[in-house]
């Protein structure tokens, strides 16, 4: 396990592209966590709950998934150095028909809702929670853009760029899931590679 200090410095190395905080704002936020440990396939956050948690994934990934007809549809993925939580859930204190699954066995800063909400009430944390909002949001955009224009295989082509190695690392189902096709359809996509 390692020390705050290197998780403060983690963070801010992985904030920083959006925006410089000081270390002394991420030292802050890993004095509200605890490490946590989840194996694969374990639920995070059940659906129908209330989120009470915000993460930052240290190591390994999970899926948001929303159930439809017969089973879960994956919304989104999250993966090392990347923050997560049923954002939604966090944002209104509402119960929410979102699962947060871990994909691998996954190691993660664990924050609760009330220090999330104390941090991100101070000016700086104001400030990160805005930039994590409009990324968020530029983000989902994006993926509905994509859904909405662009061929499956074209598609698949911007998730390799944008989750390298995702293939090696989540189940197919939940790649074609997020993607929009059936497990058969991404089967004949990655036979073209």
């Amino acid at each position: 396990m390692q020390n705050p200090e290197s998780y403060s410095m983690l963070l801010k190395n992985t904030f920083d592209a959006f925006f410089n905080a000081p270390i002394e704002t991420w030292d802050e936020f890993v004095s509200h966590c605890e490490m946590v440990q989840f194996k694969k396939d374990e639920v995070i956050k059940a659906e129908n709950s209330k989120e009470r948690h915000f993460y930052f994934i240290l190591k390994g990934s999970v899926g948001i998934f929303l159930w439809k007809e017969n089973n879960f549809v994956c919304l989104d993925f999250a993966f090392d150095q990347q923050f997560c939580a049923d954002y939604m859930s966090l944002l209104t204190k509402q119960v929410t028909p979102l699962q947060v699954v871990a994909l691998e066995n996954t190691e993660m800063l664990r924050m609760t809702t009330e220090s999330y909400d104390l941090i991100t009430q101070q000016p700086i944390g104001k400030i990160i929670r805005l930039v994590a909002a409009e990324m968020s949001f530029v983000g989902k955009q994006q993926q509905q853009i994509e859904l909405l224009t662009l061929s499956a295989k074209e598609r698949y082509q911007i998730m390799l760029q944008m989750f390298p190695n995702i293939q090696n690392r989540i189940a197919q189902n939940h790649i074609a899931s997020y993607l929009g096709i059936t497990p058969q359809s991404l089967s004949r996509i990655k036979k073209m590679y």
